[in-house]
């Protein structure tokens, strides 16, 4: 296609807009070592190969999902080939990783020597610190079967984006009455030598020396996050009727744009017709890089590999609307067969976010209810018994503490949100730097009677390092809990407005699988009310400029403080 006919399939000035284009999931590669693993063959050491299983979440079943290579003759190996998963927050990923020594070619796994295995999660392995994890293998009693290593790196490629800036020099004339009033059209290449449009600059009015205005575009946008693949850009002078004239091109690559200024990042623009045509010809002017400014856009992930903490603490509601305990028609029964809807939603939510916490220690709270010896009221209780020190070892260690409550306290009333929102919030106060986030798990059964306090608090609250989830259950209605949601309209209190929408509320009963199986009911409640974690965590930081303790990028670059300050002139170097 030749370049008068590709514009005009163009796209006119300024509609193109790559920042709102779809990014995909992300994506996270998972390396695996392992050390001193079994020696399992006679006159040499074993061949290793580690094969990754996952778990489906309807029915619990373990599917491979893929194998490294096979690695000769050694107890200590480093896999080339990763896993490549797709990683969701929300979601529990459970994992499991088995060693074989292979002793033939054969496919089928039984006919090889099981080395040992290894269960975790996703969340666990980029909770840990570095994203790295060592454990035990195990399945083989009696027996030590070595370690191994996991290291899990989000593909960052296509995380990048770029500040550009372009001037020209001594472009062709076009206009009959004036001088040109050039612009530049940007394509990216394909493996099969097709172009795509990618971007346009403004039209810079009546000049052969244009100084373009500097433009920010997604690396992945730009070239497919391949750094070496070419890039096409093509000058044109600016005609009212749409007749654009084609003044010539050159092509370039992100790699070498990625070098910022240099007397190699001046290109001269070429016409072939025109070159073809006269033998004097040079070229239609240069086009030089200004500047070249890098930015890698931050995620959720990166925050936790660099160190932040997820503080989850988890309040529950013991007002006597619930029924009494004893009873099956409570919603607090203790049923010795199955979870009650309490249960359900604490350890839906709170197993998946144990994992991004490195001592496992939950704060759990009640509120609602007559405490012994003397029967005062209580809306901010530890259920463990101990005012000074609420946390209770991992999930299980919450559950206990809940069903210890329920036969030592008299649920009561009434239904107070605000000391517990405030509890969390006082030590949200404390830390605002970035290392720690609170995410609060209230659970109750209704009608909240402290409204106007509990939206002030929330107010108070959204200015804090901190989320609020609430899960309704039961079968009452549930409308103050929808409005503090705020999805629909910003939560409010006295003519102030929450800076940011960080309540997620969710009726269990629409989570609860018709044919009984909890354990999709619980899959499926924490894949929502945990989905709007992150961005809630991304404002946060984003707003307050807190950058996450990354690694240094694989190649230097200036720092991108034009971005955070859009309004600053750009400082143009020619």
């Amino acid at each position: 296609m030749c370049a008068a006919s590709a514009f005009h399939n163009m796209a006119s000035i300024g509609e193109l807009d790559p920042l709102t284009a779809a990014v995909p999931a992300t994506k996270v590669e998972i390396t695996v070592s392992c050390r001193n693993l079994l020696d399992r063959d006679t006159f040499s050491k074993s061949d290793p190969i580690c094969v990754l299983y996952t778990q489906t979440v309807v029915t619990r079943e373990w599917r491979e999902f893929g194998r490294t290579e096979v690695i000769d003759n050694t107890l200590n190996p480093d896999f080339v080939r990763k896993f490549i998963l797709d990683y969701f927050f929300e979601e529990r990923q459970n994992l499991r990783f088995d060693l074989y020594d292979l002793d033939s070619k054969s496919e089928n796994l039984s006919k090889h020597d099981f080395l040992g295995q290894m269960y975790c999660t996703l969340g666990e392995v980029v909770g840990s610190p570095g994203s790295r994890m060592e454990r035990p293998l195990m399945g083989i009693p009696g027996r030590n079967c070595g370690t191994i290593i996991i290291k899990a790196e989000e593909l960052g490629n296509c995380r990048e984006s770029v500040l550009l800036q372009f001037c020209g020099n001594k472009l062709d004339k076009k206009d009959f009455f004036g001088k040109s009033d050039p612009f530049l059209v940007f394509y990216r290449s394909h493996d099969d030598g097709t172009y795509t449009i990618c971007h346009k600059t403004e039209v810079v009015k009546n000049t052969l020396d244009p100084v373009w205005q500097a433009f920010k575009i997604p690396v992945r946008v730009l070239c497919n996050g391949d750094y070496d693949r070419a890039i096409k850009i093509e000058v044109y002078d600016w005609d009212r009727d749409g007749g654009h004239d084609y003044i010539g091109e050159f092509k370039t690559s992100y790699r070498e744009l990625s070098k910022g200024q240099s007397q190699f990042n001046v290109w001269e623009v070429l016409n072939m017709k025109k070159k073809r045509k006269k033998k004097k010809y040079l070229n239609s002017g240069t086009v030089t890089l200004l500047s070249c400014l890098i930015d890698v856009e931050v995620t959720f992930l990166d925050y936790i590999k660099g160190g932040t903490q997820i503080n989850f603490t988890v309040a529950i509601d013991f007002t006597a609307s619930n029924g009494n305990p004893s009873q099956p028609t409570s919603l607090h029964y203790m049923n010795p067969y199955q979870l009650n809807a309490y249960a359900m939603a604490l350890r839906a939510v709170g197993e998946i976010i144990q994992d991004y916490d490195s001592d496992k220690m939950f704060p759990a709270l009640g509120f609602g209810a007559k405490l012994p010896p003397d029967g005062r009221v209580s809306h901010e209780f530890a259920l463990n018994g101990n005012p000074d020190n609420p946390y209770c070892s991992g999930i299980e260690g919450v559950l206990e503490a809940y069903y210890r409550s329920l036969k030592s306290v008299r649920l009561y009333g009434p239904t107070f949100f605000s000391p517990v929102i405030n509890h969390v919030a006082r030590y949200a106060s404390l830390v605002k730097d970035g290392s720690e986030y609170f995410i609060l798990l209230i659970i109750s059964d209704g009608v909240i009677s402290d409204m106007a306090q509990t939206k002030e608090s929330i107010v108070n609250a959204s200015s804090l390092p901190m989320s609020i989830i609430i899960v309704g259950v039961g079968s009452a209605e549930f409308d103050e809990m929808i409005e503090l949601d705020g999805d629909e309209v910003r939560i409010s209190s006295r003519g102030r407005f929450a800076e940011r929408d960080i309540v997620q509320f969710v009726p269990f009963r629409d989570y609860i699988d018709p044919r009984g199986n909890h354990i999709l009911s619980m899959a499926r409640l924490a894949k929502d009310v945990l989905a709007e974690i992150p961005d809630q965590f991304l404002h946060y930081m984003r707003t307050r400029g807190i950058k996450p303790n990354l690694s240094p990028p694989c190649y230097s670059s200036k720092p991108l403080s034009a971005l955070a300050h859009p309004t600053l002139p750009l400082q143009t170097q020619i």
